[in-house]
């Protein structure tokens, strides 16, 4: 039976990499607790007994007792830190969950469609959405995505990104079409006025409908609606993005 894990994450819920990992999580149907705090006046306690490495988020701790403080762990506490890491280390946790294929040509795939989202989809999302750049790289990137994708399930219709199962590929990816769904609804973002309404008009082209179809699924699911309240998060951008035009 696997042990308490604590995930330190941002009280706003803006990190990306956190998300993921919370999705994971609650995927997992893991025993853990939440600990947040405000990312940008970062409390010394977690630079220095959390996370010295990088001071960023998220980290977790594992094992520690429940009525423990999570902001005094020993220092010969179990801690991890970068998200990617994370997520294999709940899916070693927890194997009956799926989160990562036993057999190899399928853990294979669910690492590439990893670093596929790694090189093609977060460096133009971020960048789109900070105003960097025009979504024309997210969108050559999301025909990447989309030939990785396998085909919906017959019997239900279901998507997934490997096989026919949530694996840590979806909760890589889930964090982005989260962010992507809101810009593209609310035109929320650094980007000139329209282009957020602009990529939603594009992805309803006919050659993005996989893809449209796996997005909407995964905007369905309870580990994405749990973690990633969309009017509250509307808030959220509003008060981050709404005056910088």
């Amino acid at each position: 039976m696997p042990e308490l894990l604590t995930l330190y994450h941002d009280v706003r819920g803006f990190s990306l990499y956190s998300h993921k990992v919370e999705v994971a999580l609650l995927e997992a149907n893991a025993k853990y607790r939440s600990h947040k705090f405000d990312v940008y006046s970062k409390p010394e306690w977690y630079t220095t007994k959390v996370n010295p490495l990088t001071g960023k988020i998220p980290a977790v701790i594992y094992g520690e007792p429940e009525d423990s403080d999570p902001e005094d762990p020993p220092p010969n506490a179990f801690k991890l830190i970068e998200s990617q890491v994370i997520l294999e280390f709940v899916a070693d946790l927890y194997p009956d969950s799926g989160l990562l294929p036993t057999e190899p040509t399928s853990r294979g795939r669910v690492r590439l469609f990893v670093d596929a989202v790694s090189r093609y989809i977060e460096g133009p999302a971020i960048m789109f959405i900070r105003g960097q750049d025009d979504y024309e790289p997210l969108l050559m990137g999301i025909e990447v995505i989309q030939g990785l994708l396998s085909d919906p399930i017959s019997d239900t219709g279901e998507c997934f990104a490997v096989g026919e199962r949530f694996t840590i590929a979806d909760a890589t990816i889930v964090p982005f079409i989260a962010r992507l769904e809101l810009a593209s609804k609310t035109d929320l973002g650094r980007f000139e006025a329209g282009m957020g309404l602009g990529f939603g008009e594009e992805l309803k082209a006919p050659k993005y409908e996989k893809f449209r179809k796996y997005m909407d699924q995964m905007l369905e699911r309870e580990s994405t609606k749990k973690t990633f309240d969309m009017e509250r998060m509307k808030g959220v951008w509003t008060e981050i993005f709404g005056g910088l035009r």
